[in-house]
């Protein structure tokens, strides 16, 4: 038989961790996902968050309902995952957690409102989605994040570090390609969640200047030389709608056309989706667990949060009492069986040694005391006197036929002796 090759799955996967860059294993992970009841808005948001979170996340996550959280964080190390964004949907209303792995803290948002990307997309007069924004993590911009509260803090550390750091005398300008805005509203204490592709094009130059630098064919039609194309009065498209707080010197070449080193180009914003209004309701220690650091909704006295504080600490010290206790008597059937093993393979040697001993005795007794065959012509001499005859003591050898079958054959023969005297 030939050798068994590897198999469909084994073929298309990847191996991990196999000739990876340290950029990409040192960049945030995740992992999105939804829990809770079903809709097809949830997941419907759940992959538009994804799509937002590329290219540091599992874009084809598969999550079943069986799937408990222990599962993604069992596999999260392997993956170099370092943050989870679980939507969940009750009958109350839809929330979103995010979890820093492994150890937490949780942030708990409801979610007042949102609007798909494709919503999004379909109402923007002028859309901009290619598939090259999504290699390349976006930017993050925070607004109003400096605020009193120890939880606007928490906030905005949290939605730094899920994204990759950048630095500024090292970064290539022609890679930030999206950006996600985060504003903060101090009256409604909600946070606006918008989503933007960026685009950036030269200032100052006409619009039939824009086109060939742009490499687009212009329409000579109207025109009857090229210098009248070039020495039109209109403005570009650029300089007639974006303002001037727009206008930014670029420090580097951009691999856009027409956007060169230490000239002035425009920044532009499309939106992407989806948009978010998220509001900061629970934040608690562990993950999904521990003590809570903060609450929207319910306040507790210093009474109860030392009570709350000492049952959760004896809570603490009984489990690992309980802990502490089932390691010990895992240890002691450990050795047990360690013990039972070895006695019976200790009796199983001492059967085979007796064994081989007995054995060992039986062979020399065998080979001292060979058994006496009985001399009866000997005994007849000395006892007589006279030389016995020669069929005597002499044994028949051979065996007599089974009674049974000769008697079958008496009454075979029997028969047919009868038939032939009647045929006679």
């Amino acid at each position: 038989m030939g050798r068994k090759g590897k198999g469909r799955c084994v073929k298309r996967n990847k191996q991990i961790n196999v000739g990876e860059k340290e950029e990409v294993v040192k960049a945030p992970h995740s992992f999105v996902f939804h829990r809770g009841l079903p809709g097809e808005h949830i997941v419907e948001l759940t992959k538009d968050f994804r799509k937002v979170m590329e290219p540091f996340t599992a874009s084809s996550l598969k999550a079943r309902k069986k799937n408990a959280i222990k599962d993604f964080v069992s596999v999260a190390s392997v993956l170099h995952v370092s943050h989870m964004c679980i939507f969940t949907k009750t009958e109350q209303g839809m929330y979103l957690k995010l979890c820093k792995l492994p150890r937490g803290p949780t942030l708990s948002f409801k979610i007042h409102s949102f609007c798909l990307a494709r919503d999004v997309i379909s109402m923007v007069k002028k859309q901009m989605v290619y598939e090259e924004a999504f290699k390349t993590s976006p930017l993050l911009v925070l607004n109003n994040f400096s605020g009193e509260g120890m939880q606007l803090k928490l906030i905005a550390s949290t939605f730094q570090n899920m994204f990759p750091t950048i630095n500024l005398t090292t970064v290539n300008l022609s890679t930030i390609r999206r950006c996600i805005c985060l504003n903060y509203n101090a009256t409604t204490k909600t946070i606006d969640f918008r989503h933007y592709a960026i685009k950036v094009v030269p200032v100052g130059l006409s619009r039939g200047v824009k086109k060939i630098v742009q490499a687009k064919i212009p329409n000579l039609s109207k025109c009857q030389d090229i210098s009248e194309f070039l020495t039109k009065p209109t403005m570009s498209e650029s300089e007639a709608e974006d303002d001037e707080s727009s206008h930014v010197t670029l420090s580097q070449k951009l691999s856009s056309r027409g956007n060169q080193a230490d000239s002035k180009s425009a920044i532009k914003l499309y939106e992407l989706g989806p948009r978010i209004t998220l509001e900061l309701i629970k934040v608690e220690s562990g993950l999904l667990d521990g003590e809570v650091l903060f609450h929207a909704l319910v306040h507790k006295t210093e009474e109860e949060k030392r009570a709350i504080k000492k049952r959760r600490e004896e809570k603490k010290r009984l489990k690992e009492k309980r802990t502490k206790l089932q390691e010990e008597n895992r240890k002691k059937k450990e050795a047990q069986k360690e013990k039972h093993k070895e006695k019976s393979l200790k009796g199983i040697q001492k059967k085979r040694e007796n064994d081989m001993l007995l054995q060992k005795i039986a062979k020399e007794s065998a080979e001292k005391n060979e058994p006496e065959e009985d001399d009866d012509a000997q005994y007849y001499r000395e006892e007589v006197g006279e030389e016995p005859d020669k069929d005597l003591f002499q044994t028949k050898i051979g065996t007599k036929r089974p009674h049974k079958q000769i008697m079958r054959y008496k009454s075979k023969k029997a028969k047919l002796d009868k038939s032939q005297s009647n045929n006679k």
